[in-house]
C-alpha cells in the first residue's frame, strides 16, 4: 500500500484493503481511508468482505455478471434490508426477487 501513496494520490483504487489484516490493522486502514476521504480525496474500494464495507464506506455500487444492480448512498443501498449483507444478496442471488 505504501507505493499507492507515493506522490499523495487524490484517488486511491484499493483491492481488499483489510484482507490479512489483523484488528490493530483493520483498525488502522478504516482510519487512514475515511480520513483521506474526509479530506477531499477519492477513495475506491473492492472487496467481498460485505461487513468490513459497511463500517468504511459512504456509497456503494453492487455489480452482478457486469451489470450495475444497485448503487447510491450506503443508507440507499441498505434500503428496506437489515444490513448491507441481506441487501446485498437479494439483489445478486439467484432467486433476487424473494425476500432475504
Amino acid at each position: 500500500m505504501a507505493a499507492a501513496l507515493l506522490g499523495d494520490p487524490q484517488i486511491l483504487v484499493l483491492d481488499e484493503p483489510v484482507n490479512g489484516l489483523d484488528p490493530e490493522g483493520i483498525r488502522w486502514i478504516r482510519t487512514f481511508l475515511r480520513e483521506r476521504a474526509e479530506s477531499g480525496n477519492t477513495v475506491l474500494l473492492s472487496s467481498h468482505l460485505i461487513g468490513e464495507l459497511a463500517e468504511t464506506v459512504d456509497d456503494v455500487v453492487i455489480i452482478k455478471h457486469g451489470t450495475i444492480v444497485a448503487d447510491g448512498t450506503l443508507d440507499e443501498v441498505i434500503g428496506n434490508h437489515s444490513t448491507l449483507e441481506k441487501a446485498f444478496f437479494a439483489r445478486t442471488s439467484e432467486h433476487a426477487g424473494d425476500v432475504v
